[in-house]
């Protein structure tokens, strides 16, 4: 049976990834996940394991900070004539770099990553979700969204962009029925990307250590469901063991 709600992940990458969990979440929650990202094999690979479970989900390959991608990305979501229920924004590319070897290259692209591809996702989703006064809208932010520390003074300018973007947002368009939410992931993720880069730090970590997957996905859908008369705006997540 067609389902008549949709959800967009913009930001999926490998499936032992936070885009890709989030997918399997929402797909198992019976919406039809729209997964967005830039290689086309990974999305593939991620929608045949949701179509699996019995899921629905449609990739489609886009860059998030190219105008004209998005604007592709929502006429086919709009095309579906389905409610959309829920979106995250979960781009994220954390590059380590001492300030005076900061190119503004690496600068401009950390931006364009974090803000500049939320602004522009987030005008086509805040506009339908405002026609509709209905909608939950999610921006993954990190530790730097609240701090920034050496060798990330780029990356923490970035995401602190985006935490700047998801307030102005909330502010402006709770009233009109849209949940803004802005999700501070404090803490490493257990996903292929942590174990590929980094995986002596994964292995001294252990599993209570780091951050699960399916255990965020979890915590995004449960403030989804928040009534209106008791939303969260932003929240921070990390492991029981994890100091802060």
């Amino acid at each position: 049976m067609r389902s008549l709600c949709s959800a967009i992940v913009v930001g999926v990458g490998p499936e032992r990834g936070l885009g890709a969990a989030l997918a399997r979440c929402f797909a198992e929650h019976g919406l039809h996940v729209f997964i967005v990202g830039r290689h086309e094999e990974k999305l593939n690979a991620v929608v045949a394991g949701i179509k699996t479970a019995g899921g629905a989900a449609t990739p489609i390959v886009a860059d998030a900070t190219n105008e004209q991608d998005i604007n592709r990305l929502f006429d086919h979501v709009r095309a579906q004539r389905e409610r959309l229920e829920v979106a995250a924004y979960n781009v994220d590319s954390n590059i380590p770099a001492p300030f005076l070897e900061t190119g503004s290259e690496m600068y401009v692209q950390l931006w364009q990553q974090n803000c500049l591809g939320a602004f522009l996702f987030a005008k086509e989703v805040i506009a339908q979700m405002q026609a509709q006064r209905q909608g939950t809208v999610f921006f993954t932010g990190a530790t730097a969204s609240l701090r920034a520390k050496p060798p990330f003074t780029a990356f923490a300018s970035a995401k602190a962009g985006l935490r700047a973007l998801a307030q102005g947002l909330a502010r402006e368009f709770s009233p009109q029925g849209v949940h803004v939410v802005h999700a501070i992931i404090d803490g490493v993720i257990d996903g292929d990307r942590a174990r590929n880069q980094f995986s002596e730090y994964v292995k001294i970590k252990g599993k209570e250590g780091l951050l699960q997957l399916e255990a965020i996905a979890q915590t995004y859908w449960a403030i989804h469901q928040q009534p209106p008369s008791a939303w969260t705006h932003e929240l921070d997540l990390r492991p029981f063991k994890e100091p802060f």
